[in-house]
């Protein structure tokens, strides 16, 4: 099939449930007017995955728990260069060779260009949110996930392989005509979006500017608290607000060196849909959920409030509902 690797064989859901600690139908979609999801002739491999019921510690409340922040620091890039990774710094482990056409792996979108903030970079968190997340993935699903993450761009011929696809940093994105033809193909075509730290109304009004060179003639949808997204494999209790270890440090659970509040922080989550009513984009407004995967080891608390507690459960919630929806 090309560059698309074939549909796993076999997706079974079962409860998938591994305890963090303290962790915690939906509104009718938008339709895209004319456009239609995932061509019979084309599809993404989206990983032999089948969830099952795992034993883990449980709290008293019924939260879960992780055995103790294990993130690492080690990964280098240069600015817009091929990234490299030290890769025996992090938890590694290997797939069934049966599996190799077949795994789930975590691939971040590579742009051009970068914002007013030291943030806002495509590379931003990298590589340590990546790889932390792929294990905690391996480690508490029954996902077979790829120990190395990728790293992809919109013109990079396999683009295609990936059915999920992680991007940072956007107020420094551009997407030129081509770009924004590709990304509407590629998410027309059964992928799947995830868009996070970018914070105040204005960084949210670029990012909505350049959606809209995706998908002229719909807009984004907030989710409302009962979406499934927020309930699918962990059931979260409120809509997640996660800030950065730096902002939290400062006594803030709200990113100000972004600019301008307006009046505004509370945490959205804006997605964006096809014409069947499937969600192909999620943009994560007023978080940073990942700095909970690449922060985890650096200290305790900030591990049990926010990468236990939020970062991990909704990051393998998404991940899940973009591979079975």
């Amino acid at each position: 099939m090309g560059v698309w690797v074939r549909i796993f064989a076999t997706v079974l859901v079962a409860a998938l449930v591994i305890s963090f600690d303290a962790l915690n139908d939906s509104r009718p979609s938008p339709e895209l007017a004319g456009a239609r999801s995932t061509p019979p002739e084309r599809g993404f491999g989206r990983g032999s995955f089948v969830m099952g019921q795992v034993g883990a510690p449980v709290s008293q409340d019924g939260s879960l728990q992780l055995p103790g922040g294990r993130g690492q620091r080690g990964g280098r890039y240069g600015r817009g260069g091929t990234p490299t990774i030290d890769r025996t710094q992090y938890p590694q482990w290997q797939n069934d060779p049966n599996f190799q056409k077949d795994v789930f792996t975590f691939a971040r979108l590579q742009y051009d260009g970068s914002g007013n903030t030291p943030d806002a970079r495509w590379n931003n968190d990298f590589p340590d949110a990546d790889l932390n997340l792929s294990f905690r993935l391996q480690q508490l699903t029954s996902l077979h996930v790829n120990p190395d993450a990728a790293v992809v761009r919109l013109d990079d011929p396999k683009l295609f392989e990936y059915p999920f696809l992680f991007m940072i940093g956007v107020t420094g994105l551009n997407l030129n005509d081509t770009e924004a033809r590709t990304l509407r193909q590629y998410l027309l075509s059964g992928g799947f979006l995830m868009v996070d730290d970018f914070w105040t109304p204005a960084e949210w009004r670029h990012i909505r500017d350049e959606m809209k060179k995706v998908f002229p003639e719909t807009d984004a949808r907030e989710l409302p608290p009962e979406h499934p997204i927020f309930h699918l494999i962990y059931d979260l209790k409120g809509v997640p607000r996660v800030p950065s270890i730096r902002a939290w440090q400062q006594g803030h659970t709200f990113e100000y060196w972004h600019g301008d509040t307006e009046g505004d922080e509370a945490p959205h989550f804006m997605a964006y849909y096809d014409g069947q009513g499937r969600m192909v984009a999620l943009m994560c407004h007023n978080n940073d959920i990942c700095d909970g995967w690449e922060r985890e080891g650096e200290n305790h608390e900030y591990f049990k409030l926010f990468s236990e507690k939020w970062s991990y459960p909704l990051g393998i919630n998404i991940i899940v509902y973009a591979l079975t929806h």
